[in-house]
């Protein structure tokens, strides 16, 4: 008895020295210079995926069981409307004044001839819609994105784009009904939210199969389709990789759009919120969605 206690402690002990050596090489090996931030990026990762698969997904999968096509198209439609405030700002911000006129209309038409933008008439005329967020912006303008970075809930990100969040929020009108209203629309806006980020997410499911059954490595797929995408947004369309920008993009239709995360938690992601490119029938999300890595 003695010597099995003895010899499960030498395992014990063995399999511990060997675990924190293990720990000792990894924190003493330098991250990659094109990845400085590859640590918090895995754990934030992890924790996204986690979120996503427990929580985010399964509550996606039961709006789309439940929810009507109509009605699913209905609210993509309003979101995708009062996001275009912000879209015709941010073309403003990057001179891209045609565009705003454009995307001001869509507003205008479809707030009014659309029952508040639940009805998608500016697309049913052709009338053309473009993505562009506050993070292009500050592309536009020079601003160097900055390293890779995984953001808790949201998902695939950089500094630039991190700081874009805080203009996008600016220039959304629910961000304002939220600060300036009462308990009871305080609730209604949340509600509001809620529905967005899960309706977000699953719009991303058939992304989310295609990234899952293409890929070896996740994060480096993730990464290097998020950075690609938002280069592909910033240049308006002219990029120089033959990937997929859109492998990620979070503003395309698709009619299966039907995360995360607008950041939901999604697993495929963020990419970002928008474009400048001109895509029929494109849907885009308020730029709060929970994608955790992208999710998305």
């Amino acid at each position: 008895m003695n010597t099995n206690k003895l010899n499960i402690n030498k395992s014990l002990l063995s399999s511990l020295i060997f675990s924190m050596t293990l720990v000792g090489c990894a924190s003493t090996t330098p991250p990659p210079p094109s990845d400085p931030w590859t640590g918090w990026n895995h754990g934030t990762q992890d924790f996204n995926d986690s979120l996503d698969k427990h929580i985010l997904k399964p509550l996606a999968k039961g709006y789309q069981y439940i929810t009507p096509t109509f009605v699913n198209d209905g609210i993509t439609n309003f979101f995708s409307n009062i996001n275009d405030i912000g879209v015709t700002f941010n073309d403003l911000f990057q001179l891209k004044f045609s565009q705003s006129g454009q995307d001001a209309s869509r507003f205008l038409l479809n707030t009014t001839a659309g029952v508040g933008g639940f009805v998608d008439v500016a697309d049913r005329l052709d009338l053309p819609k473009h993505n562009e967020d506050f993070g292009q912006t500050l592309g536009f303008w020079g601003v160097p994105s900055g390293n890779y970075l995984v953001l808790p809930f949201y998902g695939p990100s950089s500094p630039r784009d991190t700081l874009g969040l805080i203009g996008d929020a600016a220039l959304n009108p629910l961000t304002y009904v939220s600060i300036f209203s009462g308990g009871v629309v305080n609730a209604i806006t949340g509600g509001a939210r809620a529905v967005d980020v899960v309706d977000h997410r699953a719009e991303l499911m058939t992304k989310e199969k295609i990234l899952d059954e293409s890929t070896v490595d996740r994060y480096d797929s993730l990464k290097s389709s998020y950075q690609q995408n938002r280069e592909y947004l910033i240049n308006d369309g002219k990029s120089s990789n033959s990937t997929d920008p859109d492998l990620l993009d979070d503003n395309e239709d698709t009619s299966g759009k039907g995360a995360i995360g607008k950041g939901g938690a999604s697993s495929g992601s963020n990419s970002g919120n928008g474009g400048s490119e001109s895509t029929s029938g494109s849907k885009t999300q308020s730029g709060q969605s929970l994608k955790l890595s992208e999710p998305k």
